[in-house]
């Protein structure tokens, strides 16, 4: 499976906040949408993601008054991303390797989704029910 078929399952939606938004503002937004981290452009520019491990390990070494700060101040500058060609196993790959839950995905220099961990995972599920399904049906027509 790639990653274009888990694009294609769970929709193309790109959530993305400015860096000049105070990190109140996009704490507030994750929680609303349920999220655990957000990309950061400047128009169709990736310029970083903002995750719950940022928020904490600002908060964390500046006290609550970073929440006043804008997300640019904080957010993880270098992006690890993903192209929609790439495989479940090879994504899993690089979120292990990289201690990561969100990776961004890139065709031709644009970002056309983001994946999570949580996607990965449901994907995999649903291949391995799937491959116990088919073998269920061989067993029990030989």
């Amino acid at each position: 499976m790639t990653v274009q078929a888990i694009l294609d399952s769970k929709g193309h939606d790109i959530i993305h906040v400015t860096p000049d938004v105070t990190l109140a503002e996009a704490v507030k937004l994750l929680a609303e949408r349920r999220i655990g981290a957000v990309l950061v452009m400047s128009g169709h520019v990736l310029d970083g993601i903002l995750s719950e491990r940022d928020i904490v390990r600002v908060i964390a070494e500046r006290g609550a008054d970073a929440l006043a700060e804008p997300v640019g101040s904080v957010m993880t500058r270098k992006v690890i991303h993903c192209k929609p060609a790439d495989t479940v196993g090879a994504i899993m790959e690089k979120m292990t390797s990289g201690k990561f839950r969100h990776l961004p995905v890139l065709h031709e220099d644009r970002i056309v989704g983001l994946i999570s961990i949580g996607d990965v995972v449901k994907t995999r599920v649903a291949e391995f029910e799937h491959e116990q399904e088919a073998l269920r049906e061989y067993i029990a027509t030989a």
